[in-house]
């Protein structure tokens, strides 16, 4: 096969054709898919009709799979995700956010795959945390360098919302005790391409720890809204079967809730990383 890359923005964003998804990968292609994935930070893949154990396998050829503590996923498939909004409150989607930022080794990465889609609305946005960064000036920079925050679940996962039936509460207190809040850089250096990015995101960071609580607030909120610049993103529209592949390291998504009360069904695998420096 051979592998095309159509850039989307300056920021972040390719279109990869000349591939089929449901094939094994040959060593060579995984390593053109991991070199596009540094360069642009989200592949966009059109007409990829795979199924579940082949979306699990195309991801596990990335790294080890992670497997969610609050969503639902397939029964013979775990390591897929069930993003279903007849079965889950997915409100928390609709905000900035890096996936599993309250575990010490966040995500590597994630494939999500469109398996029912409204007939308009529902599109995903990706925004870029290098190029985030690289819109502060140096002094702010500066600044924000050695800080470090603390990511919270509970932040996007309430007990008022995500604990209403026994079954729920129960797993609900089992992650709130295995999975306690965590602290990560403000600013992040990508592991492979040595590269700065902001690394914080309204989902699940919930303080910058040296600061005080009022200035913690305050940078913050500026730094939530500076990442949702659309100079620094990218807004995908949803076909029937489009695969999206995103380095969770240095990006953030937002999925736009304003399709009800049409259904919407997205299964994702999310593959584990190391942790942030």
């Amino acid at each position: 096969m051979s592998l095309t890359f159509t850039r989307l923005t300056p920021a972040l964003g390719a279109i990869v054709e000349g591939i089929d998804l449901s094939r094994p990968l040959s060593d060579g292609l995984r390593q053109s898919i991991s070199d596009a994935l540094l360069a642009h930070q989200v592949l966009f893949f059109r007409q990829q009709h795979i199924s579940a154990e082949q979306q699990r396998d195309f991801a596990a050829g990335f790294g080890d799979l992670h497997i969610h503590p609050i969503y639902p996923n397939i029964d013979t498939v775990p390591q897929i995700m069930v993003l279903d909004t007849a079965r889950n409150d997915l409100r928390d989607n609709a905000i900035w956010h890096t996936d599993v930022t309250f575990i010490q080794t966040p995500p590597l990465g994630s494939v999500l795959v469109a398996r029912k889609l409204p007939e308009y609305g529902g599109d995903t946005l990706w925004a870029s945390g290098t190029a985030a960064y690289a819109g502060l000036s140096p002094s702010f920079q500066q600044l924000l360098h050695g800080l470090t925050a603390t990511h919270d679940f509970t932040k996007s996962f309430p007990l008022s919302r995500f604990g209403n039936t026994p079954e729920a509460l129960a797993r609900y207190e089992d992650t709130r005790r295995s999975t306690p809040p965590v602290v990560h850089p403000v600013i992040r250096t990508h592991p492979e391409t040595g590269q700065k990015a902001l690394f914080v995101s309204d989902g699940f960071t919930t303080r910058i720890n040296e600061l005080t609580p009022t200035e913690s607030d305050a940078v913050l909120a500026l730094l939530f809204a500076h990442f949702a610049k659309p100079e620094y993103s990218v807004r995908w529209r949803w076909q029937d079967g489009d695969v999206a592949f995103w380095d969770n390291r240095i990006t953030q998504h937002y999925a736009v809730d304003d399709y009800r009360p049409a259904h919407r069904i997205m299964h994702r695998a999310t593959i584990l990383g190391d942790r942030p420096v």
